[in-house]
């Protein structure tokens, strides 16, 4: 049998990148997938999705909802709810990063980055432990980021986001431990996606290759299979931690 047969997951921010790969990897273990997007220029690729995670033979539809936004976030997962039936899986997976020393940042680069990175995982948190604390059953997944744990220059506001989420999934962990609902949090290091294109660019690849232990960056699916692991019941008995998916670069 599958890991996630007949299980509900909701994947934010998924249209591409490591998103798309957590959604794919979960359907492929069995789960129905709701999953977000939020600009009119990731629909096609969302459209795409969703095709294919149909194909799997599970159930998948794509919403075009914005994370960040509270009220938004209620509306979808009632939508998820009436239209699945149940959530049993959360992976608070959207994110951006607005890059710059901290005296050319702007407080609207600033606003916007912890909005989409750290307000999302309080909105989406907030609305999906009602239904798993009727149903006693749970598990939410936070993306943060290696850069949350060590910082990075140009990077204060994503580290701060990042950072944000590791303190808020061990405190959501301890307070609905008790109803059976892990929280979790995965800390990718330097992962090929279309947002790190910059990675293979020159001097600075290397510079970024010399840190990781391993030799190399990461993949999608390698953070896909580490999100798969904490949804599934083979981590029954983890919750309020962060798993470094990094290479070693944490060591």
């Amino acid at each position: 049998m599958k890991l996630l047969t007949g299980k509900v997951a909701i994947v934010t921010g998924a249209a591409r990148g490591i998103g798309a790969a957590i959604a794919l990897k979960l359907a492929e273990q069995g789960a129905h997938i709701a999953f977000t997007y939020v600009s009119d220029a990731s629909a096609d690729k969302a459209s795409a999705l969703e095709k294919e995670i149909n194909s799997l033979g599970v159930k998948a539809k794509a919403y075009q909802t914005n994370a960040g936004d509270f009220a938004a976030c209620e509306t979808f997962v009632n939508a998820v709810i009436a239209e699945f039936g149940a959530i049993d899986i959360c992976v608070n997976n959207a994110g951006i990063s607005k890059d710059n020393l901290l005296l050319r940042m702007t407080a609207e680069q600033w606003d916007e980055v912890m909005n989409t990175n750290l307000k999302s995982v309080f909105n989406m948190t907030k609305q999906v432990i009602k239904p798993m604390m009727k149903a006693r059953s749970g598990s939410i997944i936070n993306m943060s980021s290696i850069i949350g744990i060590r910082g990075n220059a140009g990077q204060s506001s994503y580290a701060a986001s990042k950072a944000g989420i590791i303190g808020f999934t061990k405190s959501i962990a301890l307070e609905i431990g008790s109803r059976n609902i892990r929280v979790n949090a995965i800390a990718p290091g330097f992962v090929e996606t279309d947002m790190t294109h910059y990675l293979n660019e020159g001097d600075a690849g290397k510079a970024f290759l010399e840190k990781i232990p391993l030799g190399r960056f990461g993949k999608a699916e390698e953070i896909a299979n580490t999100t798969l692991f904490l949804a599934s019941d083979l981590s029954s008995y983890i919750t309020g931690q962060v798993i470094s998916t990094c290479g070693g670069l944490n060591i």
